[in-house]
């Protein structure tokens, strides 16, 4: 056996690299589709709370739109107020135990991000929308565009892409955040690595490890990210490109 700190981290990396790997491969699976699915939870919750309220002279419509509103704020404030790793005990064990619901172990690690993230999405869309000129919306609205016909053509698109580098935040927040599934017996990478460092009993060893490859993961998302964002802002500087020799004059 290795009597060495060094020594260890190799025995360990050759003994369990199969199993890291596969949990760090599902600590980025559940981080990516838990915030796409966030994404769209947070997009209708931003859309619908961004609505303006009905008339007073239409009293049912305009308390149906104010309940719901209430309700989707009652739920960002909820999940943002809470724990995710209580949040995944209530939501595996509650649906378990009152609604005899045994979700699959994937399903219910979708559904906890999701809704987790998706309350943080929520306000992430809702500054989003605001930061649009309000200029655009009365142009829109004087061309004869009616709210829905706002949002998706002209305030939506440029919301969504001045919240991309706090979206793709997000990502990585949750490639950390999934660790705390490992309470509801999730396999991804911290829970794989509980299991390695009680058979050796060498929890240093195996939690540095595990850092480095979290690490490498955030680091190497982070940088991706910051690639798309530059892709999808542009250059800094464009140059305007004339014709010299334009048609019909000398």
């Amino acid at each position: 056996m290795p009597t060495s700190f060094w020594g260890w981290i190799v025995y360990l990396w050759k003994a369990y690299w199969p199993l890291l790997l596969k949990g760090a491969w599902t600590s980025l699976y559940i981080s990516f589709l838990g915030t796409a699915i966030a994404f769209v939870i947070g997009l209708i919750v931003a859309v619908l709370r961004s609505t303006p309220d009905p008339s007073r002279q239409q009293p049912v419509r305009y308390w149906m739109v104010r309940a719901l509103k209430f309700l989707l704020s009652a739920y960002v404030e909820v999940f943002r107020g809470t724990p995710l790793m209580v949040q995944a005990m209530v939501i595996y064990y509650g649906l378990m135990q009152y609604a005899h619901i045994r979700l699959p172990l994937f399903v219910a690690s979708m559904v906890i991000v999701g809704l987790n993230t998706g309350a943080y999405m929520a306000e992430i869309m809702r500054s989003g929308i605001r930061s649009v000129d309000a200029g655009q919306r009365e142009a829109a609205a004087s061309l004869g565009m009616t709210h829905w016909q706002t949002m998706l053509c002209v305030v939506l698109p440029q919301a969504i892409r001045n919240v991309l580098p706090s979206v793709g935040n997000e990502v990585v927040v949750n490639v950390k955040d999934t660790s705390v599934l490992n309470v509801i017996a999730v396999s991804e990478l911290y829970f794989v690595g509980k299991s390695a460092s009680g058979t050796y009993l060498k929890f240093f060893e195996v939690y540095s490890i595990i850092a480095a490859m979290y690490l490498i993961i955030t680091f190497g998302l982070s940088k991706l990210l910051e690639w798309v964002e530059k892709k999808m802002i542009g250059p800094e500087n464009y140059e305007l490109i004339r014709n010299e020799e334009e048609p019909g004059r000398e």
